[in-house]
């Protein structure tokens, strides 16, 4: 819209042509009906691994062990939830790998929806929220992301049916506290087609089998932000009351360093990267590198030679940017700016993952205050743009909490503006 054109008087804005829009295609509230509202959210956590860490059997089966979930990953106690709310948080999310759920049948299914229902009930007994996110695992082999829900997806069909199996147990159940997010970080490419086509499905069949319950949407390209933006939201106001979710792990160069998932050599061998990028130098996080890959024995030479080249070019990038809190405002003020074209309220957009690993203190002088600073910044800017959010993770090497001891991180949980609760 050109000045002149917003400066005319009467004229409409973009916001009022697009909910006119929605009205005429039956896609928003008729005149005078109050839309459906979401369940409210403020700060949360996620749960994993609770129902993640799973023991399948290698290729060419399909099948899981019994129980199918490791028995020593880390679950939250009644106590541990109980603390949480203390802390200040209001919600959880829990993320479900569905590959159990789809694998097993009759009374062992039956078995682990007993288990998953138990949990939703130790959450909201501790006087928490709860978002439920059905979340497959890339690192397994059959019931992967890309064959439950991405281009092809073979078992899109089977993945559906459980998605409404479980909206119906929860129907009805703890109204206004239940939220149920259908995928988590879906492949596709920002703004894919195929995407939105595969998400209307999954939402419809959640919306028949619990009519009331509060659906999160996403949109493509691992649920960043970008694929946020690049939805059309119109179309999910028929799936009301409907949140939207985002994930924000920029710059990945500093949250992901030392990833061992990240398939790009890069993220192997980064370390000690400072946040802001003022707070360290150039030559200090490649000292530091280096390090870390002389202690690699599996990696060759020469592959290592090639990763040094990669992470030291893109390094160099990194502190010639300088990213700070104006870099992490310019990323998630896009959002609030989309979300301002379609009407949305700020609230109703969770940033449902943030966070960020560790340096590790073999190769470096602990970095501790860096990790501390980047989750202060990303949670106050969040806040200031109005999204609530949750942080990555309660446990693990980007977790909060001990996995042993069960001792909460006071800096983590003062940098989420939270408080420490009583032992």
């Amino acid at each position: 819209m050109s000045g002149a054109e917003a400066a005319r008087p009467g004229a409409p804005t973009r916001r009022a042509l697009i909910a006119g829009a929605l009205a005429c295609a039956g896609l928003g509230p008729a005149a005078g009906t109050p839309a459906a509202q979401p369940m409210t959210l403020r700060r949360g956590v996620n749960l994993w691994p609770w129902f993640a860490l799973t023991r399948e059997f290698p290729a060419p089966r399909t099948d899981y062990d019994w129980p199918p979930f490791q028995p020593g990953r880390p679950v939250p106690s009644r106590d541990d939830l109980r603390r949480l709310a203390e802390a200040g948080f209001d919600f959880v999310r829990l993320p479900v790998d569905p590959g159990p759920f789809l694998a097993f049948t009759g009374a062992a299914r039956e078995t682990l929806i007993g288990h998953l229902t138990e949990a939703v009930d130790e959450v909201l007994s501790a006087d928490l929220r709860l978002v439920l996110n059905l979340q497959a695992n890339a690192a397994t082999h059959h019931y992967t992301p890309d064959n439950l829900y991405g281009g092809g997806a073979p078992l899109l069909g089977p993945f559906r049916d459980l998605l409404a199996e479980i909206a119906r147990r929860l129907a009805g159940r703890a109204p206004g506290r239940i939220a149920l997010e259908p995928v988590n970080e879906p492949p596709q490419a920002c703004g894919a087609q195929g995407w939105d086509r595969i998400q209307h499905g999954l939402l419809a069949a959640a919306r028949k089998a619990a009519p009331d319950i509060t659906l999160v949407a996403t949109g493509a390209c691992g649920s960043m932000a970008a694929g946020l933006t690049a939805l059309d939201p119109a179309p999910l106001r028929a799936y009301a009351p409907l949140l939207l979710t985002f994930h924000f792990y920029e710059p990945y160069l500093f949250t992901h360093q030392g990833a061992p998932w990240m398939t790009e050599p890069v993220y192997r061998a980064l370390n000690g990267v400072p946040w802001p990028g003022s707070a360290g130098t150039l030559e200090e996080t490649l000292a530091s590198v280096r390090a870390r890959m002389r202690a690699d024995g599996a990696t060759s030479p020469a592959a290592k030679q090639a990763a040094y080249a990669t992470t030291e070019a893109k390094l160099r990038e990194y502190f010639a940017a300088g990213p700070d809190r104006r870099y992490l405002d310019r990323h998630l003020g896009a959002v609030k700016s989309w979300a301002e074209i379609y009407g949305i309220p700020a609230g109703d957009i969770l940033m449902g993952e943030f966070g960020a690993l560790r340096s590790d203190a073999r190769y470096v002088a602990a970095r501790r205050a860096d990790r501390v600073r980047y989750i202060r910044d990303v949670r106050e800017s969040a806040e200031a743009f109005g999204f609530p959010w949750a942080f990555w993770n309660l446990f693990d090497g980007m977790g909060l909490m001990d996995d042993a001891s069960r001792a909460l991180d006071g800096e983590v949980i003062r940098a989420l503006g939270l408080r420490m609760p009583p032992r």
